[in-house]
Protein backbone atom coordinates (compact mmCIF):
# COMPACT_ATOMS: atom_id res chain seq x y z
CA UNK A 1 0.00 0.00 0.00
CA UNK A 2 1.28 3.81 -0.71
CA UNK A 3 -0.85 5.90 0.82
CA UNK A 4 -1.61 8.93 2.39
CA UNK A 5 1.07 10.00 4.88
CA UNK A 6 3.04 11.59 2.30
CA UNK A 7 0.10 13.69 2.78
CA UNK A 8 -1.73 12.42 -0.30
CA UNK A 9 0.55 13.89 -3.32
CA UNK A 10 4.39 13.39 -3.19
CA UNK A 11 4.16 9.89 -2.32
CA UNK A 12 1.52 8.83 -4.60
CA UNK A 13 2.67 10.94 -7.47
CA UNK A 14 6.34 9.15 -7.31
CA UNK A 15 5.11 5.70 -6.60
CA UNK A 16 1.61 4.74 -7.54
CA UNK A 17 0.17 6.69 -10.51
CA UNK A 18 -0.32 6.42 -14.08
CA UNK A 19 -3.20 8.17 -15.39
CA UNK A 20 -5.74 6.07 -16.51
CA UNK A 21 -9.74 7.28 -17.62
CA UNK A 22 -12.29 7.17 -15.37
CA UNK A 23 -15.48 7.66 -17.56
CA UNK A 24 -15.39 4.12 -19.13
CA UNK A 25 -18.64 2.66 -18.52
CA UNK A 26 -18.83 -0.75 -16.95
CA UNK A 27 -21.16 -1.85 -19.91
CA UNK A 28 -22.85 -4.47 -18.00
CA UNK A 29 -26.17 -6.54 -18.86
CA UNK A 30 -28.43 -8.43 -16.70
CA UNK A 31 -27.36 -11.86 -18.26
CA UNK A 32 -23.57 -10.89 -17.14
CA UNK A 33 -21.76 -10.43 -20.58
CA UNK A 34 -20.07 -7.04 -20.69
CA UNK A 35 -18.02 -5.24 -22.40
CA UNK A 36 -17.88 -7.62 -25.77
CA UNK A 37 -16.07 -10.71 -23.39
CA UNK A 38 -16.67 -13.77 -24.97
CA UNK A 39 -20.08 -16.14 -24.16
CA UNK A 40 -20.20 -16.24 -19.77
CA UNK A 41 -17.47 -14.24 -19.67
CA UNK A 42 -17.44 -11.68 -17.18
CA UNK A 43 -15.82 -7.94 -17.12
CA UNK A 44 -14.71 -5.96 -14.33
CA UNK A 45 -13.49 -2.49 -13.71
CA UNK A 46 -11.86 -1.46 -10.90
CA UNK A 47 -10.87 2.10 -10.04
CA UNK A 48 -8.09 3.02 -7.82
CA UNK A 49 -5.32 5.24 -6.81
CA UNK A 50 -2.98 2.97 -6.96
CA UNK A 51 -1.22 0.12 -8.19
CA UNK A 52 -1.10 -2.36 -5.75
CA UNK A 53 -4.24 -4.29 -7.06
CA UNK A 54 -2.39 -5.49 -10.06
CA UNK A 55 -0.52 -8.37 -8.56
CA UNK A 56 -3.96 -9.91 -7.10
CA UNK A 57 -5.61 -9.16 -10.51
CA UNK A 58 -3.16 -11.39 -12.13
CA UNK A 59 -3.89 -14.09 -9.71
CA UNK A 60 -7.38 -14.14 -10.13
CA UNK A 61 -7.34 -13.89 -13.68
CA UNK A 62 -5.33 -17.05 -13.55
CA UNK A 63 -8.05 -18.51 -11.18
CA UNK A 64 -10.69 -17.53 -13.30
CA UNK A 65 -10.30 -17.89 -16.40
CA UNK A 66 -13.84 -15.65 -17.72
CA UNK A 67 -12.96 -12.55 -16.15
CA UNK A 68 -11.36 -10.04 -17.29
CA UNK A 69 -10.67 -6.82 -15.29
CA UNK A 70 -9.72 -3.82 -15.91
CA UNK A 71 -8.11 -1.59 -13.60
CA UNK A 72 -7.70 2.29 -14.58
CA UNK A 73 -5.62 3.75 -11.77
CA UNK A 74 -6.61 7.96 -11.23
CA UNK A 75 -4.08 10.21 -9.51
CA UNK A 76 -4.68 10.76 -5.96
CA UNK A 77 -4.81 14.42 -6.54
CA UNK A 78 -7.73 13.73 -8.73
CA UNK A 79 -9.26 10.52 -7.21
CA UNK A 80 -12.00 11.98 -5.22
CA UNK A 81 -13.60 15.02 -7.77
CA UNK A 82 -13.40 12.03 -10.54
CA UNK A 83 -15.17 9.13 -8.84
CA UNK A 84 -17.71 11.14 -7.42
CA UNK A 85 -20.01 11.64 -9.71
CA UNK A 86 -19.63 8.52 -11.63
CA UNK A 87 -20.68 7.31 -8.27
CA UNK A 88 -23.46 9.13 -7.68
CA UNK A 89 -25.17 9.44 -10.98
CA UNK A 90 -24.12 5.87 -12.04
CA UNK A 91 -22.61 6.40 -15.32
CA UNK A 92 -19.06 5.17 -16.24
CA UNK A 93 -19.08 3.79 -12.35
CA UNK A 94 -16.83 0.77 -11.59
CA UNK A 95 -17.98 -2.64 -10.05
CA UNK A 96 -15.23 -2.15 -7.34
CA UNK A 97 -13.54 0.83 -6.50
CA UNK A 98 -11.22 1.90 -3.35
CA UNK A 99 -10.97 4.43 -1.06
CA UNK A 100 -8.08 5.60 1.26
CA UNK A 101 -8.37 6.86 5.30
CA UNK A 102 -8.38 10.62 4.02
CA UNK A 103 -12.09 10.05 2.69
CA UNK A 104 -13.49 6.69 4.06
CA UNK A 105 -15.42 7.81 6.74
CA UNK A 106 -17.32 10.45 4.72
CA UNK A 107 -17.83 7.65 1.82
CA UNK A 108 -18.95 4.39 3.97
CA UNK A 109 -22.11 6.61 4.95
CA UNK A 110 -22.95 7.66 1.02
CA UNK A 111 -24.43 4.98 -1.25
CA UNK A 112 -22.01 4.48 -3.19
CA UNK A 113 -20.24 0.93 -1.42
CA UNK A 114 -22.96 -1.89 -1.15
CA UNK A 115 -23.40 -3.33 2.80
CA UNK A 116 -20.79 -6.29 2.35
CA UNK A 117 -22.62 -7.66 4.92
CA UNK A 118 -25.26 -9.43 2.30
CA UNK A 119 -22.83 -11.60 1.84
CA UNK A 120 -22.35 -12.42 5.34
CA UNK A 121 -18.83 -10.73 5.76
CA UNK A 122 -19.66 -10.08 9.64
CA UNK A 123 -19.15 -13.51 10.29
CA UNK A 124 -15.20 -12.58 9.57
CA UNK A 125 -14.76 -10.00 12.13
CA UNK A 126 -13.01 -11.43 14.71
CA UNK A 127 -10.10 -12.64 12.20
CA UNK A 128 -9.61 -8.60 11.47
CA UNK A 129 -7.62 -6.13 13.42
CA UNK A 130 -10.08 -3.86 15.05
CA UNK A 131 -9.64 -0.89 13.67
CA UNK A 132 -9.44 -1.41 10.48
CA UNK A 133 -12.84 -3.65 10.09
CA UNK A 134 -14.44 -0.96 12.41
CA UNK A 135 -13.17 1.58 9.97
CA UNK A 136 -14.95 -0.03 7.20
CA UNK A 137 -18.24 0.00 9.08
CA UNK A 138 -20.73 2.94 8.84
CA UNK A 139 -22.60 4.30 11.75
CA UNK A 140 -25.82 2.10 10.53
CA UNK A 141 -23.30 -0.99 10.95
CA UNK A 142 -23.51 -1.78 7.46
CA UNK A 143 -19.73 -3.27 6.25
CA UNK A 144 -19.26 -1.33 3.41
CA UNK A 145 -15.46 -1.47 2.89
CA UNK A 146 -12.93 -4.19 4.07
CA UNK A 147 -9.07 -3.81 4.04
CA UNK A 148 -6.07 -6.22 3.91
CA UNK A 149 -3.97 -4.45 5.38
CA UNK A 150 -3.13 -2.69 8.47
CA UNK A 151 -0.50 0.55 8.72
CA UNK A 152 0.80 1.36 12.31
CA UNK A 153 4.51 3.41 12.51
CA UNK A 154 7.30 3.26 14.36
CA UNK A 155 10.27 4.83 14.76
CA UNK A 156 12.80 3.35 12.47
CA UNK A 157 16.61 3.82 13.48
CA UNK A 158 20.07 3.35 12.61
CA UNK A 159 21.65 0.26 14.95
CA UNK A 160 25.40 1.20 14.04
CA UNK A 161 24.28 4.49 15.76
CA UNK A 162 22.24 3.34 18.91
CA UNK A 163 25.05 0.87 19.66
CA UNK A 164 27.72 3.58 19.57
CA UNK A 165 25.40 6.05 21.10
CA UNK A 166 23.17 4.29 23.94
CA UNK A 167 25.31 0.93 24.02
CA UNK A 168 22.24 -0.99 22.95
CA UNK A 169 20.61 -1.36 19.47
CA UNK A 170 17.50 -3.59 20.82
CA UNK A 171 14.63 -2.60 19.63
CA UNK A 172 13.05 -3.30 23.34
CA UNK A 173 15.46 -1.39 24.91
CA UNK A 174 15.52 1.63 23.08
CA UNK A 175 11.40 1.59 22.53
CA UNK A 176 11.86 1.63 26.40
CA UNK A 177 13.69 5.18 26.39
CA UNK A 178 11.60 6.23 23.68
CA UNK A 179 8.37 5.32 25.58
CA UNK A 180 8.02 9.24 26.38
CA UNK A 181 8.13 12.22 24.75
CA UNK A 182 10.49 13.49 27.17
CA UNK A 183 12.91 10.48 27.06
CA UNK A 184 12.53 10.81 22.81
CA UNK A 185 13.78 14.42 23.53
CA UNK A 186 16.25 13.29 26.38
CA UNK A 187 17.67 10.36 23.44
CA UNK A 188 17.99 13.52 21.01
CA UNK A 189 19.90 15.35 23.60
CA UNK A 190 22.75 12.18 24.20
CA UNK A 191 22.06 11.83 20.11
CA UNK A 192 23.27 15.96 19.72
CA UNK A 193 26.06 15.56 22.05
CA UNK A 194 27.71 12.65 20.04
CA UNK A 195 27.34 14.54 16.36
CA UNK A 196 24.07 13.47 15.23
CA UNK A 197 20.51 13.94 15.00
CA UNK A 198 17.66 12.45 16.46
CA UNK A 199 15.35 12.85 13.01
CA UNK A 200 15.48 14.74 9.81
CA UNK A 201 12.72 16.81 11.08
CA UNK A 202 10.50 17.94 13.44
CA UNK A 203 7.65 16.03 11.29
CA UNK A 204 8.52 12.67 12.94
CA UNK A 205 7.61 13.73 16.37
CA UNK A 206 3.70 14.57 15.26
CA UNK A 207 2.31 11.06 15.41
CA UNK A 208 3.23 11.46 18.91
CA UNK A 209 1.14 14.55 19.95
CA UNK A 210 -2.01 12.76 20.35
CA UNK A 211 -0.77 11.61 23.96
CA UNK A 212 -1.73 8.14 25.34
CA UNK A 213 -5.17 9.20 26.01
CA UNK A 214 -6.00 10.58 22.69
CA UNK A 215 -9.06 12.64 22.11
CA UNK A 216 -10.49 12.82 18.58
CA UNK A 217 -10.21 16.38 16.66
CA UNK A 218 -13.35 16.71 16.44
CA UNK A 219 -16.08 15.39 18.89
CA UNK A 220 -19.97 14.37 18.58
CA UNK A 221 -20.76 18.24 19.34
CA UNK A 222 -18.62 19.02 16.14
CA UNK A 223 -16.03 20.98 18.54
CA UNK A 224 -12.35 20.85 17.89
CA UNK A 225 -10.50 19.15 20.86
CA UNK A 226 -7.04 21.34 21.68
CA UNK A 227 -6.00 18.73 24.26
CA UNK A 228 -2.27 19.95 26.37
CA UNK A 229 -1.00 16.64 24.47
CA UNK A 230 -1.99 18.20 20.95
CA UNK A 231 -1.02 21.95 21.65
CA UNK A 232 2.65 20.26 23.34
CA UNK A 233 3.53 19.76 19.55
CA UNK A 234 4.41 23.75 19.63
CA UNK A 235 6.75 22.82 22.24
CA UNK A 236 8.64 19.72 21.43
CA UNK A 237 8.73 20.90 17.62
CA UNK A 238 10.67 24.59 19.19
CA UNK A 239 12.33 22.21 21.33
CA UNK A 240 14.03 19.84 18.69
CA UNK A 241 14.55 22.95 16.48
CA UNK A 242 16.44 25.06 19.19
CA UNK A 243 18.31 22.21 19.97
CA UNK A 244 19.24 21.10 16.49
CA UNK A 245 17.92 17.48 17.37
CA UNK A 246 16.46 17.73 13.95
CA UNK A 247 18.94 17.85 10.65
CA UNK A 248 16.31 20.41 9.23
CA UNK A 249 15.84 18.16 6.42
CA UNK A 250 12.02 18.28 5.35
CA UNK A 251 10.20 15.39 4.94
CA UNK A 252 10.48 13.81 0.87
CA UNK A 253 12.56 16.18 0.19
CA UNK A 254 15.81 15.23 -0.96
CA UNK A 255 18.02 15.66 1.77
CA UNK A 256 15.40 13.35 3.92
CA UNK A 257 15.90 10.44 1.48
CA UNK A 258 19.69 11.32 1.65
CA UNK A 259 19.93 10.97 5.64
CA UNK A 260 18.96 7.42 5.26
CA UNK A 261 21.98 6.83 3.51
CA UNK A 262 24.88 8.99 4.70
CA UNK A 263 25.75 12.48 6.38
CA UNK A 264 23.85 14.89 4.73
CA UNK A 265 24.41 18.90 4.94
CA UNK A 266 23.01 20.45 7.84
CA UNK A 267 19.67 22.68 6.81
CA UNK A 268 19.89 21.69 3.03
CA UNK A 269 16.39 22.31 3.40
CA UNK A 270 14.45 21.91 -0.32
CA UNK A 271 17.86 22.84 -2.00
CA UNK A 272 20.64 20.90 -3.19
CA UNK A 273 23.21 19.94 -1.00
CA UNK A 274 26.70 21.49 -1.20
CA UNK A 275 30.19 20.29 -0.67
CA UNK A 276 32.33 21.76 2.35
CA UNK A 277 29.14 22.83 4.36
CA UNK A 278 28.60 21.03 7.82
CA UNK A 279 27.40 18.03 7.67
CA UNK A 280 25.39 15.85 10.08
CA UNK A 281 24.21 12.45 9.80
CA UNK A 282 20.63 11.00 11.42
CA UNK A 283 19.65 8.70 13.49
CA UNK A 284 16.03 7.76 12.74
CA UNK A 285 12.55 8.50 11.56
CA UNK A 286 8.78 8.21 12.08
CA UNK A 287 6.89 6.22 9.62
CA UNK A 288 4.49 3.31 9.61
CA UNK A 289 4.28 -0.49 7.57
CA UNK A 290 4.54 0.63 4.43
CA UNK A 291 7.73 3.01 4.74
CA UNK A 292 9.92 -0.04 5.52
CA UNK A 293 9.42 -1.20 1.82
CA UNK A 294 8.06 1.52 -0.19
CA UNK A 295 10.59 3.93 1.62
CA UNK A 296 13.66 2.48 3.25
CA UNK A 297 14.53 -0.44 1.37
CA UNK A 298 13.73 1.44 -1.86
CA UNK A 299 15.80 4.54 -1.04
CA UNK A 300 18.31 3.65 1.90
CA UNK A 301 19.96 0.65 0.27
CA UNK A 302 23.02 1.97 1.47
CA UNK A 303 22.18 1.35 4.83
CA UNK A 304 20.50 -2.33 4.43
CA UNK A 305 21.02 -4.54 7.47
CA UNK A 306 21.54 -1.57 10.08
CA UNK A 307 17.86 -0.60 10.57
CA UNK A 308 15.64 -1.89 13.04
CA UNK A 309 12.15 -0.48 13.97
CA UNK A 310 10.42 0.75 17.78
CA UNK A 311 7.93 2.34 19.30
CA UNK A 312 7.15 6.08 19.74
CA UNK A 313 5.49 7.56 22.88
CA UNK A 314 2.17 6.56 21.63
CA UNK A 315 0.60 4.37 18.91
CA UNK A 316 -0.49 5.13 15.20
CA UNK A 317 -1.00 4.72 12.40
CA UNK A 318 -0.88 6.49 9.24
CA UNK A 319 -2.76 5.74 5.41
CA UNK A 320 -4.40 2.22 4.45
CA UNK A 321 -6.74 1.33 1.61
CA UNK A 322 -10.26 0.09 1.57
CA UNK A 323 -12.03 -1.89 -1.15
CA UNK A 324 -16.01 -1.96 -1.60
CA UNK A 325 -18.60 -2.85 -4.23
CA UNK A 326 -20.37 -0.22 -6.06
CA UNK A 327 -23.95 -0.39 -5.20
CA UNK A 328 -24.74 -0.54 -9.15
CA UNK A 329 -22.75 -2.65 -9.80
CA UNK A 330 -24.72 -5.81 -12.14
CA UNK A 331 -21.61 -7.83 -11.37
CA UNK A 332 -21.71 -8.47 -7.73
CA UNK A 333 -21.11 -12.27 -7.63
CA UNK A 334 -17.87 -11.97 -8.96
CA UNK A 335 -16.71 -8.84 -7.57
CA UNK A 336 -17.08 -10.09 -4.59
CA UNK A 337 -15.65 -13.65 -5.26
CA UNK A 338 -12.31 -10.86 -6.12
CA UNK A 339 -12.84 -8.98 -2.40
CA UNK A 340 -12.81 -12.44 -1.06
CA UNK A 341 -9.28 -13.29 -2.42
CA UNK A 342 -8.03 -9.93 -1.42
CA UNK A 343 -8.75 -9.95 2.17
CA UNK A 344 -9.82 -13.13 3.45
CA UNK A 345 -8.03 -15.93 1.44
CA UNK A 346 -5.09 -17.82 3.25
CA UNK A 347 -3.38 -19.10 0.02
CA UNK A 348 -3.36 -15.85 -1.65
CA UNK A 349 -2.79 -13.89 1.85
CA UNK A 350 -0.01 -15.51 2.14
CA UNK A 351 2.01 -15.62 -1.65
CA UNK A 352 0.41 -11.09 -0.75
CA UNK A 353 2.73 -11.39 2.15
CA UNK A 354 5.76 -13.18 0.46
CA UNK A 355 5.14 -10.51 -2.80
CA UNK A 356 5.02 -7.10 -0.86
CA UNK A 357 5.96 -7.05 2.85
CA UNK A 358 2.48 -5.63 3.40
CA UNK A 359 1.50 -5.89 6.99
CA UNK A 360 -2.39 -7.77 6.79
CA UNK A 361 -5.56 -7.36 8.56
CA UNK A 362 -6.45 -10.50 8.39
CA UNK A 363 -5.05 -12.05 11.47
CA UNK A 364 -4.78 -16.42 11.19
CA UNK A 365 -2.16 -15.54 8.30
CA UNK A 366 -0.36 -12.43 10.39
CA UNK A 367 -0.18 -14.72 12.77
CA UNK A 368 1.72 -17.33 11.16
CA UNK A 369 4.09 -15.68 9.40
CA UNK A 370 4.81 -13.68 12.36
CA UNK A 371 5.77 -16.95 14.07
CA UNK A 372 9.85 -17.16 13.32
CA UNK A 373 10.02 -14.40 10.31
CA UNK A 374 13.19 -12.68 10.35
CA UNK A 375 14.18 -9.69 7.98
CA UNK A 376 17.25 -9.46 7.06
CA UNK A 377 17.10 -5.58 6.42
CA UNK A 378 16.62 -4.54 9.96
CA UNK A 379 19.14 -6.40 11.51
CA UNK A 380 17.24 -9.68 11.36
CA UNK A 381 13.96 -8.52 13.35
CA UNK A 382 10.71 -9.74 13.34
CA UNK A 383 8.76 -6.81 12.38
CA UNK A 384 5.58 -8.48 11.69
CA UNK A 385 5.14 -9.18 15.44
CA UNK A 386 6.02 -5.88 16.70
CA UNK A 387 3.29 -4.05 14.01
CA UNK A 388 0.89 -6.24 15.07
CA UNK A 389 0.94 -5.94 18.66
CA UNK A 390 1.23 -1.62 17.70
CA UNK A 391 -2.48 -2.25 16.01
CA UNK A 392 -3.74 -3.75 18.15
CA UNK A 393 -3.69 -0.71 20.30
CA UNK A 394 -4.98 1.61 17.94
CA UNK A 395 -8.32 2.82 18.68
CA UNK A 396 -10.94 4.13 15.80
CA UNK A 397 -13.31 5.55 17.63
CA UNK A 398 -10.45 8.62 17.59
CA UNK A 399 -10.40 8.80 14.09
CA UNK A 400 -12.39 11.87 12.52
CA UNK A 401 -13.14 12.17 8.51
CA UNK A 402 -11.20 15.81 9.12
CA UNK A 403 -7.97 14.05 10.55
CA UNK A 404 -5.74 14.56 7.38
CA UNK A 405 -6.62 18.55 6.91
CA UNK A 406 -6.72 19.28 10.16
CA UNK A 407 -2.86 17.54 10.88
CA UNK A 408 -1.56 19.09 7.75
CA UNK A 409 -3.30 22.82 8.86
CA UNK A 410 -1.80 22.09 11.90
CA UNK A 411 1.22 21.17 11.40
CA UNK A 412 1.65 24.01 8.80
CA UNK A 413 0.98 26.87 11.70
CA UNK A 414 3.28 24.50 13.99
CA UNK A 415 6.06 25.11 11.49
CA UNK A 416 5.35 28.80 11.16
CA UNK A 417 6.12 29.08 15.13
CA UNK A 418 8.86 26.65 15.02
CA UNK A 419 10.44 29.03 11.96
CA UNK A 420 9.61 32.50 13.92
CA UNK A 421 7.29 33.49 11.51
CA UNK A 422 4.53 33.58 13.91
CA UNK A 423 4.48 33.73 17.83
CA UNK A 424 2.56 30.40 19.50
CA UNK A 425 -0.19 32.43 20.08
CA UNK A 426 -0.74 33.93 16.15
CA UNK A 427 0.05 30.55 14.55
CA UNK A 428 -2.95 29.00 17.14
CA UNK A 429 -4.79 31.96 15.86
CA UNK A 430 -4.34 30.99 12.71
CA UNK A 431 -5.02 27.67 12.53
CA UNK A 432 -8.17 27.78 14.29
CA UNK A 433 -9.27 30.87 11.43
CA UNK A 434 -8.29 28.61 8.52
CA UNK A 435 -10.10 25.45 10.49
CA UNK A 436 -13.14 27.70 10.66
CA UNK A 437 -12.91 28.63 6.95
CA UNK A 438 -12.60 25.02 5.25
CA UNK A 439 -15.06 23.22 8.06
CA UNK A 440 -17.66 26.28 8.80
CA UNK A 441 -19.57 23.43 11.02
CA UNK A 442 -16.68 23.15 13.73
CA UNK A 443 -16.65 24.93 16.46
CA UNK A 444 -13.22 26.15 17.57
CA UNK A 445 -11.99 27.46 20.63
CA UNK A 446 -12.05 30.96 21.63
CA UNK A 447 -8.18 32.28 21.00
CA UNK A 448 -6.22 33.59 24.25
Amino acid sequence: MKNSWKLASLLCGAVLMTACGSDTDTGSDADGDSNGGGEGSVDLVINSFTDELAYPIEVFEERNPDVNIDLQIIPTENYVDTLRPALESGSGAPDIFTGEIVYLLDWIEQDYWMDLNEYNVDEWSDDYLDYVWELGRNEAGEMKALSWQTTPGGIYYRRSIADEVFGTDDPDEIGEMFSTMDGLLDAGEELANAGYRLFPDEGSIAPYTMGNNPEPWVNDNNELQMTDARLSYFDYAKELRDNEYSALAPAWSPAWYASFNEPITYNAGWEEMAEGEETTEVFGVSLPTWGLHSVLKTDAQATAGDWAVTNGPSAYFQGGTWIGIYEGSENKDVAFDFIQMLVNDEEFLTQWVEETGDVLSYKPVMEEVAQDYSDDYLGGQNHYEFFLERAEQIDPSNVTRYDQRLDQMFGASVGAYVDGVLTKDEALEEFYAEVQNAFPDIEVPESN
